[in-house]
């Protein structure tokens, strides 16, 4: 599909979502509404007419384009990809730190591997579509701000048994850590809205992270954010809790999915 093509079909999708029909548009800019499904249908817009459409639904080009290129990006590895690389160290290595925007040198100025070595696994990259290896061994990043690991795949399994327990293990007392715990009872929609937010909080920590690789890379720091949520009753809390009361609950779950 070409650029174009796929900067017509962001537009098609940004009109639905702001309900502008084919027949609201033929009136703001004088044309038939039969030309303009034509145009849409044959992906053949003029700059003209785009610029036209844009106008009359009030739509940048600017986020047009940011649009249609964030939709190209990859927001899910497939459990291969992932497989592969967790199953070599130094290979996770360079994807990780080319996901925190960290350029060829910076890579082996920080870890004990030759340049041929990370040249290497760049070009692996390459071929996963993870990142772009551009002239000079530069790195262009191709997952979307939205990108998270599969659920139980391969490197969140590899986390909950080597990483999550050493980043527990601390006080989360120092100048930039935060940990707060909150076990609460929230009915459907409530949880609904607040999984919505961390989801947008999730988004505008990449975002950031974005914005910030432009920075000199002295003035940054690894940080890692843990966000989840899940209906949950610690081990400590079952163990008391009546079996009668148990058998009820599970009935009212069964009968709410049924």
């Amino acid at each position: 599909m070409t650029k174009a093509s796929t900067l017509i079909d962001v537009l098609k999708r940004e009109l639905k979502s702001r309900r502008i029909t084919y027949m609201d548009l033929a009136q703001k800019i004088s044309v038939s509404e039969s030309s303009i499904k034509r145009m849409f249908a044959s992906k053949n817009l003029t700059l003209h007419r785009l610029d036209q459409i844009l106008d009359a639904a009030q739509i940048s080009l600017h986020d047009l384009t940011a649009r249609s290129y964030e939709e190209s990006l990859i927001d899910e590895l497939s459990y291969d990809q992932e497989e592969e690389l967790i199953s070599d160290p130094k290979k996770f290595i360079v994807a990780v730190s080319a996901m925190n925007y960290l350029s060829l040198q910076q890579i082996i100025d920080i870890y004990a591997m030759t340049e041929a070595e990370v040249v290497a696994y760049l070009v692996r990259l390459d071929h996963l579509r993870i990142i772009e290896l551009l002239p000079n061994n530069r790195i262009k990043l191709l997952l979307s701000r939205t990108f998270r690991w599969i659920p139980n795949g391969p490197i969140q399994k590899f986390h909950r048994r080597e990483s999550f327990a050493d980043y527990l293990d601390s006080n989360f007392d120092g100048k930039h850590d935060l940990m707060q715990f909150v076990s609460v009872m929230l009915s459907k929609q409530s949880s609904g809205v607040f999984l919505t937010r961390l989801m947008q909080l999730a988004r505008d920590i990449s975002d950031q992270h974005r914005q910030d690789a432009t920075l000199p890379f002295e003035e940054k720091h690894r940080m890692s954010f843990m966000l989840s949520a899940r209906p949950w009753i610690p081990n400590y809390f079952q163990a008391l809790v009546r079996p009668d009361y148990i058998e009820k609950y599970y009935a009212r779950k069964h009968k709410s999915k049924s």
